[in-house]
């Protein structure tokens, strides 16, 4: 096997965190001397990022919602495995998940990385045959990649037969670091937040999945006992005029922004009111700036997540967010201590770290350093031959 590998990362969506994943995780690779290429809708910020990385983007025009497209999208994808033809597919999200495994069939060594479930963004029938797809379309990926033990745990649960290696998410803790209070002043000033005034913020696109429209509901509690509270929703999706529209008070929504980080540190507490997730990054985010944590206790959350951090809310109650909100908006010895441990916790969750475990999974799925050069299969033995750390484990 070859020492610098031909990697294709294969991704729609292009935005949000599995956008800012693949292109960390690219850019990571090309800078170990790997050939590596990404095949993605070429509009959308992480073309951008990957032109900044020397990274090349092969144009891959895929809708994010399934339909009649996909027997299209899976043909391109097809053509651009054949000419690129790399030693590894690695299929980030269900939709190049969907046409990856279906087009591949194994023929090439394939790791699949769901970044949340499929069926978790369906209902009804649609969900069922979503889990259905993912337990037939198991036996096409040599590894499934979870970005927290929630993922892995939901997999197990559900009958995925899937050969499961976690490696959990992380963030640059150079960039995330945390805020002090000249800087907290200053990112204030900047978005024009006055002093004292208790402030909620939410990163992430405007989705069902990241529960904007229950933390409005929730607010809508919030503003009737705290007259002086704000709430900012951080992103851009396709609930965001519908929300803007229901004009709860002291609700304002900037839309896309380049950098969350200043929103971050203007935050006296953060809020991700998510109706699932895998591991977020937004989380890590706010736990590595220094800022205490309210979300729903979803899996991908919840192992994140507990009472020396911030608070853990019944998933959909949004009277029990309201509640834990409003209890550190009205208490900011509270918020700042829990704010105080969220920066030892966020300390293990270094993307130098998760990177290098998954450069490893992506190693070891091919045989390199395992003495006989030959590809592994259903790679189970991984992690006791390689010895990884606490970033990747098989469940």
């Amino acid at each position: 096997m070859a020492v610098r590998p031909r990697v294709l990362h294969v991704t729609q969506p292009v935005d949000g965190g599995v956008g800012a994943y693949v292109a960390m995780a690219a850019a990571d690779q090309a800078r170990r001397g790997w050939r590596v290429a990404v095949a993605c809708p070429p509009a959308g910020p992480l073309a951008g990022d990957l032109a900044g990385s020397g990274v090349p983007c092969l144009a891959w025009e895929a809708t994010r919602a399934p339909g009649a497209a996909d027997v299209g999208q899976a043909a391109r994808l097809a053509r651009i495995v054949g000419e690129f033809g790399p030693d590894v597919v690695h299929l980030h999200s269900s939709k190049a998940g969907l046409a990856g495994r279906a087009t591949l069939r194994g023929r090439v060594p394939t790791v699949f990385q769901p970044h949340g479930w499929s069926w978790l963004a369906a209902r009804g029938v649609l969900a069922a045959a979503c889990l259905g797809w993912e337990r037939l379309a198991a036996r096409w990926a040599d590894l499934v990649v979870c970005v927290g033990e929630g993922e892995a745990a939901l997999a197990r649960r559900h009958g995925v037969p899937a050969e499961l290696v976690v490696v959990r998410n992380g963030v640059d803790l150079r960039r995330f670091r945390p805020a002090s209070p000249a800087e907290r002043t200053a990112a204030r000033a900047g978005h024009g937040i006055p002093e004292g005034t208790p402030l909620a913020v939410c990163v992430g696109r405007v989705t069902r999945q990241k529960g904007q429209d229950l933390l409005l509901s929730a607010w809508e509690r919030v503003a009737a006992r705290d007259g002086a509270a704000r709430l900012v929703v951080v992103g851009d999706g396709p609930l965001l005029p519908e929300l803007r529209a229901r004009a709860v008070p002291r609700v304002h929504f900037t839309g896309d922004v380049s950098d969350a980080r200043p929103w971050y540190v203007a935050a006296d507490v953060v809020v991700l009111p998510s109706r699932w997730e895998g591991l977020p990054l937004t989380a890590l985010e706010a736990l590595a700036t220094g800022r205490c944590l309210i979300a729903c206790g979803v899996p991908g959350i919840s192992e994140l997540v507990s009472g020396a951090v911030g608070a853990l809310v019944p998933p959909g109650d949004a009277a029990a967010l309201a509640e834990a909100l409003l209890l550190r908006l009205g208490s900011p010895s509270l918020a700042a201590a829990e704010g105080s441990a969220a920066v030892e916790l966020a300390a293990g969750f270094d993307a130098g770290g998760s990177m290098d475990a998954l450069a490893e999974c992506t190693l070891g799925l091919l045989g390199v350093g395992t003495g006989n050069g030959r590809r592994r299969s259903r790679s189970r033995k991984i992690s006791a031959e390689r010895g990884f750390d606490e970033h990747c484990q098989m469940p």
